[in-house]
C-alpha cells in the first residue's frame, strides 16, 4: 500500500531534523538522491554521463538549492551543467558556490540540454509558473526530472491552473505527496528519495496490485454460490438495455457467487449472461447481500420506485448514474440510511448532488460529501478518489484514460457491487474495484500486454477501447492482481 502525505505533515516531519542536524544535511541527502536519479536517466537515455548537457532551472527556494547541489554532483561525474537562475539575488548561495567551484556555469540561455532538472518551485509554492519561467520551460525539448514535484502543480491537490512543468521523472523527497498520485500524468515516473523522516498517519492511501490481489474474494473449500455473495443489479431500461448488460456482466465476472438482475432489460441481460437470475423488479428479486442501482434506469416514475425500494432495504447499496440524478433532488433517500451507501459520481454528477464542482480540490470535496451525508463516495476520474464517512481516503491512479468511454462506469458499478456483496466495506470494495477496472482498461488498450497497470507496448501500441472490451479483459486483470499477491 502506498501512503501519501500532505505538505503540512511533511514540513512538520522535517522540522525536528532541520533543528537537530548540521545545516544543509537534509538538502545534501535530497540532492544525492536527485543526482542519482538524474544520472540513471542520462545513462538510460544517452548511454553516458560524461559530456552530457544538463540544465538546472533554479528557483529561490530549497528546491533550487537541491537542484544546484545535484548539479554539482553531476558536474563532478563529468556532465556539462548550466544553471538558469530565476531570481539570481535569491539563489541558494552555498549550492551555487559549489556548482561554480565544480566547473558549472550560470546562464540565462538554457541551451540544448540532454536533461533538465526542474527546481523552480517546491512544496511551499502555489499557482502556475510565472511568465519568464513558463517561457523557458516552453522552449525546452529535453526530458525533465522534477525536484520533489513539477513546478506549477499544486502539491496537495494536483490542480493546474496555468503553465506548469510536465516531467518524465519526479524525485520525491522523504515522502510521497498527494500531487504524485492526483497529477501523475504531470509527474511521470515517481521515485522516492528517503531522507530520514518520521511520518504520521498518511493523508491518502493507494492499493498496489498485491494488496488488491490478496483481498479479492475467491471460492474457499466450503463455499457455495450463496456464501460467495449475492448481488442484486437494478440497471437498464427499454431505452438503455446496454447498461444492464454491462453492469450484470461485470458483477458476474468479478466474483463467483450469484447475480440477481431486477429490472426492465431482463431479456437482453439473459441473452448475454444466462447465469444471471432475472426478475422484473427489486421486490421480486429474492435474497441479495448488496444492491447496485442506477445505471441506465432513467429518471421516470418506474425508476424512482426501483430506487426507493432498494434504498429502503437494510443492505449495502451502490448508487450510480441515473440513480444519482434521482438522488440529487431527493437527498434524504441516502442521507437518512443506516445501512452502508456508496455513491459513484463523475464530476458532473457530483456537482448535481452538491451544487459545487469537485475541482480544484477533489480530495477535500469528496471527503466533505462523504462526511456530511454519512456515505462513501467514489469520485471518478483518472485519479479516482474514494472517501468513507470517517474521512479516510483511497486514491486509484489509472495510469491512463482508456476507461473514459461510454458504459465503463456501468462496468465499474457491477464490479464494486459484487465485491460489496462478499462483505467488503464500500470503501475497500471501491478501491479494489477501481484498481481492477483500470487494469482491465489498460489491458484492453494495449492488447493484453500490460502488467498491473504499467503499459508495455506490444506489436503496435495502445488503441481506444469500448466498455465491452474493458469488460472482456476484467478476468485477466483479476488474475494478474492475484498473481502479484502470490509472489509478494
Amino acid at each position: 500500500m502506498r501512503p501519501y502525505y500532505s505538505t503540512a505533515h511533511v514540513k512538520a516531519a522535517e522540522a525536528p531534523l532541520l533543528a537537530s542536524l548540521p545545516e544543509g544535511t537534509l538538502m545534501r541527502r535530497a540532492a544525492y538522491g536527485l543526482a542519482r536519479i538524474a544520472a540513471d536517466e542520462l545513462l538510460s537515455r544517452t548511454g553516458g554521463i560524461v559530456g552530457r548537457r544538463v540544465t538546472l532551472l533554479v528557483g529561490s527556494g530549497d528546491n533550487g538549492g537541491d537542484a544546484l547541489w545535484a548539479g554539482t554532483m553531476l558536474r563532478r561525474r563529468g556532465a556539462s551543467v548550466i544553471a538558469v537562475l530565476m531570481n539570481p539575488a535569491r539563489a541558494h548561495s552555498a549550492g551555487l558556490a559549489a556548482l561554480l567551484a565544480a566547473g558549472g556555469r550560470v546562464s540565462q540561455d538554457p541551451g540544448n540540454p540532454d536533461l533538465v532538472l526542474d527546481g523552480i518551485v517546491g512544496i511551499s509554492g502555489k499557482g502556475p509558473l510565472r511568465p519568464a519561467a513558463a517561457a523557458i520551460v516552453e522552449q525546452l525539448g529535453a526530458p525533465i526530472v522534477a525536484v520533489d514535484l513539477p513546478s506549477g502543480v499544486d502539491p496537495d491537490t494536483g490542480a493546474v491552473d496555468g503553465p506548469a512543468v510536465t516531467a518524465s521523472v519526479t524525485a520525491a523527497f522523504g515522502a510521497l505527496k498527494p500531487v504524485h498520485v492526483l497529477a501523475a500524468a504531470r509527474c511521470g515516473r515517481v521515485e522516492l528519495v528517503p531522507i530520514g523522516l518520521d511520518l504520521p498517519e498518511p493523508d491518502l492511501l493507494a492499493f498496489d496490485a498485491a494488496d488488491v490481489g490478496r483481498l479479492w474474494p475467491v471460492p474457499g473449500a466450503e463455499d457455495d454460490k450463496y456464501t460467495q455473495g449475492v448481488v442484486g443489479v437494478v440497471a437498464g431500461s427499454r431505452s438503455y438495455p446496454g447498461a444492464a448488460v454491462l453492469s450484470s456482466g461485470a458483477a458476474v465476472t468479478a466474483t463467483a457467487g450469484m447475480v440477481r438482475y431486477a429490472g426492465r432489460a431482463a431479456a437482453e441481460v439473459l441473452n448475454h449472461w444466462p447465469e444471471v437470475v432475472a426478475a422484473p423488479s427489486p421486490r421480486e428479486a429474492g435474497r441479495v447481500q448488496a444492491w447496485v442501482v442506477g445505471p441506465g434506469i432513467g429518471t421516470d416514475d418506474d425508476a424512482l420506485d426501483e430506487l426507493r425500494t432498494v434504498l429502503a432495504s437494510d443492505l449495502p447499496v451502490l448508487v450510480d448514474a441515473d440513480g444519482l440524478n434521482l438522488v440529487a433532488a431527493r437527498t434524504e433517500l441516502v442521507r437518512g440510511r443506516s445501512a452502508p451507501t456508496l455513491l459513484t459520481p463523475h464530476a458532473g454528477e457530483f456537482e448535481r448532488l452538491t451544487g459545487v464542482a469537485p475541482a480544484p480540490d477533489r480530495v477535500a470535496a469528496t471527503r466533505t460529501l462523504a462526511e456530511q451525508w454519512g456515505v462513501t463516495v467514489l469520485l471518478k476520474g483518472r485519479a479516482t478518489v474514494i472517501a468513507d464517512p470517517h474521512g479516510r481516503v483511497h486514491v486509484n491512479e489509472a495510469g491512463g484514460s482508456w476507461a473514459a468511454t461510454a458504459g465503463s462506469g456501468d462496468v465499474l458499478s457491477g464490479i464494486v457491487g459484487a465485491l460489496m456483496a462478499t462483505g467488503l466495506t464500500p470503501a475497500i470494495a471501491a478501491a479494489a474495484g477501481a484498481r481492477a477496472h483500470s487494469l482491465a482498461a489498460n489491458l484492453g488498450a494495449w492488447g493484453g500486454s500490460v502488467e498491473a497497470g504499467d503499459a508495455e507496448a506490444g506489436d503496435g501500441g495502445p488503441a481506444p477501447i469500448s466498455a465491452s472490451v474493458l469488460l472482456s479483459h476484467l478476468r485477466s486483470a483479476i488474475q494478474i492482481l492475484r498473481a502479484h499477491a502470490t509472489v509478494s
